[in-house]
C-alpha cells in the first residue's frame, strides 16, 4: 500500500483486497486454486480464504466443487454490460467501426488506453482472426501497438517521453521493438503522419495500423486499428485500400 492511499481517510483496504483477487485472473490464468491466489495477489492465506468465499458467495466467483479452483462467473459479462452502456464512445464508435469493417474485409478494432497498457474495447474480427484477437477486454503494452503508440503521439512531447521511458514493454515476439529511443522515434513519426504502423509486434507476419480518435480537446485516449496479414498486404496496398478508410473512420468519431 502507498504512503499516499495510507493517507486517504475513504480508503478502504478490505475492497482493495477484493479486486486484487478479481484482478489475479487473467487469460493465462483463468482457474486458480486458494494457494495460486495467494502467490498472485501476494496477500496472507487466510485473507485470500475469506475474500474468495465472499466472493464466490456473492456471485463474483464460480468455485469448482471437485478441484475448488475459482474462476470468473458470467457477473463479469454484467459489468462489462453496464460499461458498454455507460461509455458514449462506444456508441458512437461502433456503427463507423461496422462500415469500416465491409469497406476494407479485415480485422477492426477500437482501442482505448488504459494506463500504461491499451485495451480492445470493440472488436471486429474476420474469418483469419484467431480466437484471442477477437476477444474484447484483451490488455498490451502501449509502447508495444501501433494504437498505444499513435495515441501517443497526440500528448504533449514531455509526457509522451516519460511514458516511453517507463511504461513496460515485453517481447511478445522475436522481432517486437524494445529499443525505446526506436519506439520514441516511431511515436514522432506517428505524430507526423496522422497514424501508426507496426509490423511482427504482436503477431509474427501481422500488420497493425492505428489512427487516433481525437476529443474536443486534450491528447486522444482511443485509436481505430486495423489488424493485417503482411502476406496479403504491401506498403502500397496499405497506403491505398486501407489507410485512407482508416483515417475517415477515426476522423468521424469524435471522443
Amino acid at each position: 500500500m502507498s504512503s499516499e492511499t495510507k493517507k486517504d481517510p475513504l480508503f478502504t483496504g478490505t475492497l482493495a483486497k477484493g479486486i486484487r483477487i478479481l484482478r489475479a485472473f487473467d487469460e493465462q490464468n483463468v482457474r486458480l486454486s486458494l494457494a495460486e491466489l495467494v502467490q498472485r495477489t501476494g496477500l496472507e492465506k487466510s485473507a485470500v480464504q475469506r475474500l474468495a468465499h465472499t466472493l464466490h458467495r456473492e456471485g463474483m466467483l464460480n468455485k469448482d466443487p471437485v478441484t475448488r479452483r475459482f474462476s470468473p462467473s458470467h457477473a463479469w459479462l454484467e459489468l462489462a454490460y453496464a460499461y458498454y452502456w455507460s461509455d458514449p464512445l462506444i456508441a458512437r464508435a461502433l456503427p463507423r467501426l461496422i462500415g469500416l469493417s465491409r469497406t476494407i474485409g479485415e480485422t477492426v478494432n477500437l482501442a482505448q488506453m488504459s494506463g500504461d497498457h491499451i485495451i480492445y474495447s470493440l472488436r471486429l474480427p474476420n474469418q483469419r482472426t484467431h480466437f484471442a484477437a477477437s476477444i474484447v477486454g484483451r490488455r498490451l503494452p502501449a509502447i508495444a501497438t501501433a494504437a498505444g503508440r499513435v495515441m501517443l503521439s497526440t500528448w504533449p512531447e514531455a509526457e509522451a517521453d516519460r511514458a516511453i521511458d517507463l511504461w513496460p514493454i515485453a517481447p511478445m515476439t522475436p522481432k517486437t521493438v524494445t529499443d525505446r529511443d526506436q519506439i520514441r522515434a516511431d511515436v514522432r513519426l506517428a505524430a507526423q503522419n496522422g497514424y501508426a504502423m507496426t509490423r511482427n509486434q504482436m503477431i509474427l507476419n501481422e500488420v497493425s495500423i492505428a489512427a487516433p480518435v481525437h476529443g474536443v480537446a486534450g491528447p486522444a485516449e482511443a485509436a481505430v486499428q486495423v489488424s493485417l496479414s503482411a502476406h496479403s498486404y504491401d506498403e502500397t496496398r496499405i497506403q491505398e485500400e486501407i489507410l485512407p478508410a482508416l483515417l475517415d473512420t477515426a476522423n468521424g468519431i469524435l471522443a
